[in-house]
């Protein structure tokens, strides 16, 4: 498959960096992070993800003859939110749905 170079008057997405990442020593602490990423071990690393769905199937947006409002009936009170939590593993990915379980706050410490 031959990939053909894009025309000229074509016009090609930025692809920007932060200007410090060139110092020098911004760019040795970067290395010694990436040599050190060698050590993960992937059996060990969990992706998290939290999503959700949502029943209100009102849509927000429409079309209507110009200079006409635009009336839809929708469902009033009726609506559900279910969150999912999901952790992504190597070995497999599993799922918690969060608005089936009791959700505990998390506790932060308190100024004092």
């Amino acid at each position: 498959m031959a990939v053909l170079p894009a025309a000229r008057d074509h016009a090609q997405k930025k692809s920007a960096h932060a200007a410090e990442q060139d110092r020098p020593d911004v760019l040795s602490q970067r290395w010694a992070w990436f040599d050190s990423q060698l050590d993960l071990d992937p059996d060990r690393l969990v992706f998290i993800d939290e999503t959700w769905a949502s029943t209100k199937m009102a849509r927000m947006h429409g079309r209507a003859p110009r200079g006409q409002r635009l009336r839809a009936p929708i469902p009033h009170g009726h609506w559900k939110t279910t969150t999912f939590v999901a952790g992504l593993r190597n070995n497999g990915f599993r799922f918690r749905n969060s608005s089936a379980t009791q959700a505990q706050p998390e506790r932060k410490p308190q100024p004092t």
